[in-house]
C-alpha cells in the first residue's frame, strides 16, 4: 500500500493570489483573444513576483478555437464546444506561452475536472503540484478539462473552479476579473443609475443584486461569482470583483488606487 501523499510546505513567505481571467476579459468582450489584455497581465505579474506568488485561472479555449477556425456543424451542441476547447486549449496556451516568454515569465498548464476537488490524494496532488511550479519561477495557468468535464462550459467560466483552487492551496486571496467594476446593487448593463457596492460582508444581503445580462462571450454571470465567494467564505478567504477591463487591474486593485467590490467574511 502507498504511502499517502502529504502536502509541500511552502518554502517562502510570499502570499498566494489567484486571479481568474475570463473570456470576456481575455477577449475584451469581442469574438477575438486580445494580445495586448494577454500583455496586460503579464506585465503586472513581473510587478507583482517580487512580493506574491500569482497563479492564473484562465477561460478561453472555445474562444480562441472560433478565432483560428470553424468547426462544420451545430457549433452550440455541448460536444461540439467540448472539440472546440480541446482544439482552443493548446492554441491559447501558445498564444501565453510567446506573450509571457517576452516578459522573462515562465508558465506551466493544470488541467483539472471537479471530481478532482472531492478526492482527499487529488487535491494533496493539486496543491504540491501547484506549489513545486511556484518554487521553481512558473505561473500556472489553470483551466477546466473540458473534454471529460463541462461545468464550466455550461455554466461559470471559471469562477467556481477559482474559488476551489484558493480553498486547496490555500490563497490568500482571489481575484475575479469582470466586465464591470464589480457587484452593482442593479446590473449596470442594464441599469445606468446602479450604485456599485464597495464591500460585502454578509452574502444573503446581495444575493438578490446577481442579475444577469442578456448575452456576452463568456458563461459566468455575477450569480456565479457569488456562488465563488460562498466558497471563499467557508476557507475564510477574501475575494474580490475587479474590472479585467482596464489596464493594470489587479496592480490598482492591489494598491487600492481603483473602484472594485470586496469580499470579506
Amino acid at each position: 500500500m502507498s504511502k499517502k501523499t502529504q502536502p509541500i510546505i511552502a518554502q517562502n513567505m510570499k502570499k498566494k493570489i489567484i486571479i481568474k481571467i475570463g473570456t470576456s476579459t481575455l477577449t475584451a468582450n469581442t469574438g477575438r483573444i486580445s494580445y495586448s489584455k494577454i500583455e496586460d497581465i503579464a506585465r503586472q505579474i513581473v510587478n507583482l513576483k517580487k512580493d506574491f506568488d500569482v497563479i492564473l485561472v484562465s477561460s478561453g479555449a472555445i474562444a480562441t478555437a472560433r478565432q483560428f477556425m470553424e468547426i462544420n456543424g451545430d457549433n452550440q451542441s455541448m460536444a461540439s464546444k467540448q472539440a472546440m476547447a480541446a482544439i482552443g486549449q493548446p492554441k491559447l496556451m501558445r498564444l501565453y506561452d510567446e506573450i509571457f516568454s517576452s516578459f522573462g515569465l515562465k508558465i506551466a498548464q493544470c488541467l483539472l475536472t471537479y471530481a478532482d476537488f472531492k478526492n482527499d490524494e487529488a487535491r494533496t496532488n493539486t496543491e504540491n503540484t501547484i506549489n513545486s511550479l511556484l518554487a521553481h519561477g512558473y505561473v500556472p495557468i489553470i483551466n477546466e478539462n473540458d473534454t471529460v468535464a463541462i461545468e464550466e462550459i455550461v455554466l461559470g467560466d471559471n469562477d467556481k473552479l477559482s474559488a476551489l483552487v484558493a480553498s486547496i492551496l490555500p490563497a490568500d486571496f482571489l481575484i475575479i476579473a469582470s466586465d464591470v467594476d464589480g457587484l452593482y446593487d442593479k446590473n449596470p448593463h442594464l441599469h445606468p443609475e446602479a450604485k456599485l457596492i464597495d464591500e460585502v460582508t454578509d452574502l444573503r444581503q446581495v444575493a438578490l443584486f446577481a442579475e444577469e445580462k442578456v448575452s456576452g462571450p463568456g458563461t459566468g454571470g455575477m450569480a456565479s461569482k457569488i456562488q465563488a465567494a460562498e466558497i471563499c467564505k467557508q476557507y475564510g478567504i477574501e475575494m474580490w470583483i475587479v474590472n479585467g477591463g482596464k489596464n493594470n487591474f489587479i496592480v490598482d486593485a492591489l494598491q487600492d488606487i481603483s473602484s472594485f467590490t470586496k469580499f470579506r467574511f
